[in-house]
């Protein structure tokens, strides 16, 4: 079992707690996507998730490849995300 799972948060979580429940839902989904094609490297590498105002941004702790980053634009352009393209990617190594 994995334990260290990416953190989770969402602008306005506390009027909207919908927001992180949607978050779970799409972090499922891209998690799925990515473990039928056979990435190994994806979970690990994933630091932080944001819901900011339907826009989603991926905080990884190493660069994604192009196909790591259209796991998570096919699970928020879905009906259990945002249904938008609305991804953002940032880097930030561990420890920084």
């Amino acid at each position: 079992m994995y334990l260290d799972h990416p953190k989770i948060s969402a602008t306005n979580s506390n009027t909207e707690p919908d927001r992180i429940e949607r978050l779970n839902r799409v972090y499922g989904y891209a998690l799925a996507v990515a473990d039928l094609a056979g990435d190994q490297q994806f979970l690990g590498k994933l630091s932080h998730l944001h819901d900011h105002k339907g826009t989603l941004i991926v905080v990884w702790f190493e660069e994604p490849d192009e196909d790591q980053k259209a796991f998570w634009v096919k699970a928020w352009m879905s009906k259990v995300g945002d249904e938008s393209a609305q991804v953002e990617h940032e880097v930030k190594p561990p420890g920084v």
